[in-house]
């Protein structure tokens, strides 16, 4: 800590998460809905190179972020990640960070008022109102198009028609239609908001969902929740329904899917695996370094070993039982960790096959873009202009 007074806490009243990302150059990322958390984004289309998660959009006082990565922090972490563009002198990073806090807190709002004023219009809600949402069941003898498009067949949906709805907001003037709803629930059942879906790639949360305590959840064993020997937990309710489909001949019948919506909360996996005492947890996240973190966080919470996650060369570096060790993603992680540790196979990894991103899109058959290696002539090229290089220095 600075060695000077500061009031970090009475700047933090007037500064917040957003003001700082603003000026930054984030945007808000209006697809991904606005309840009790925004999504900030820097960069647009293909060239993002930033997202950030930040709670609380209109209450600068209590607003952090995260990322899906597992990194987080408040206003004072986003300004010392980013000391290089304040252009601050200081004789160490505190009192650098100081300065940019006092620097914002005296500035006018930047410009960004657009975004500021749909925030202010939308009124986030912080605990979630079911009376807003108009919702229906599915009509399995016209199932929404939405389905095929995302490749999930009729049947699929017939099987999961219970834990997916149509859901239309009451107070959103641009949209009278209807979305897909995917209910979020917690271990007394409740509905605690939804993850919702809608054409043109559209997702949301309803306001106020419980993201942190409540998920997705598809308890195919009616309702004999001791009988679930396999909890499968992925991104999306789509991605949960793909893996189901592509999978079924090789699942049991009585198994529960579950969809974290693209958060991962602690009191999720846990408050999930208490209802199914009998269950052993499945990672079948995205093939990315954030879905092997949330794997390794999952195994981390079930085993019981507090754990300390960082990206590394080479791999995800762990720190955990006085031991520090990198991990292989692409190799299972339970057996890797079991070298270091006393891990006993309370989860397990499904993962989409490694040329896809995620469950849904390996059952549209879209594999990633390959990495094209460079052709014998263009390898011989690059070293002959590298060895110029060299010669000339």
């Amino acid at each position: 800590m600075p060695d000077f007074k500061v009031n970090f806490k009475e700047l933090k009243a007037h500064v917040g998460v957003t003001d700082v990302a603003y000026a930054l150059g984030y945007r808000l990322d209006r697809k991904a809905g606005v309840g009790r958390y925004i999504e900030l984004v820097l960069g647009d289309g293909r060239e993002k190179r930033d997202t950030i998660i930040v709670s609380h959009p209109n209450d600068r006082a209590a607003q952090t972020f995260f990322r899906r990565d597992g990194s987080k922090g408040d206003v004072l972490t986003l300004i010392r990640e980013n000391l290089g563009a304040f252009l601050v002198t200081g004789k160490d990073d505190w009192q650098k960070t100081a300065k940019v806090m006092a620097r914002f807190a005296n500035m006018p709002e930047p410009e960004y008022h657009e975004d500021w004023e749909y925030l202010k219009s939308v009124k986030a809600a912080s605990v979630f109102d079911a009376s807003r949402y108009e919702v229906r069941q599915i009509d399995v003898e016209r199932i929404p198009q939405i389905f095929r498009q995302r490749g999930i067949s009729d049947e699929t949906v017939r099987q999961f028609a219970p834990f997916v709805f149509l859901i239309r907001d009451r107070r959103n003037g641009n949209f009278d239609g209807y979305n897909i709803g995917f209910p979020y629930t917690g271990a007394d059942d409740l509905v605690k908001g939804y993850e919702i879906r809608g054409y043109g790639g559209y997702k949301s949360k309803a306001a106020g969902t419980d993201s942190s305590s409540s998920a997705w959840v598809a308890d195919l064993s009616g309702g004999n929740s001791e009988a679930v020997k396999s909890v499968f937990f992925c991104e999306s309710a789509f991605d949960a329904m793909a893996f189901h489909q592509m999978n079924k001949g090789q699942l049991h019948p009585d198994v529960a899917l579950v969809s974290l919506g693209g958060t991962f909360s602690d009191n999720q996996i846990i408050g999930t695996m208490n209802r199914f005492p009998n269950a052993k947890a499945f990672d079948c996240f995205d093939n990315d370094i954030a879905g092997r973190i949330y794997g390794l966080r999952m195994i981390g919470l079930l085993e019981g070993i507090p754990m300390r996650i960082s990206k590394a060369e080479g791999g995800l570096q762990v720190e955990a039982g006085g031991k520090s060790f990198t991990v292989n993603p692409v190799k299972a992680l339970s057996s890797q960790l079991a070298a270091h540790l006393p891990v006993h196979y309370r989860t397990g990894q499904w993962l989409p096959p490694k040329s896809f991103k995620d469950w849904n899109d390996c059952l549209l058959n879209k594999p990633l873009a390959p990495v094209l290696a460079p052709c014998k002539e263009e390898r011989d090229r690059n070293l002959a202009e590298r060895r110029k290089g060299n010669l000339k220095m």
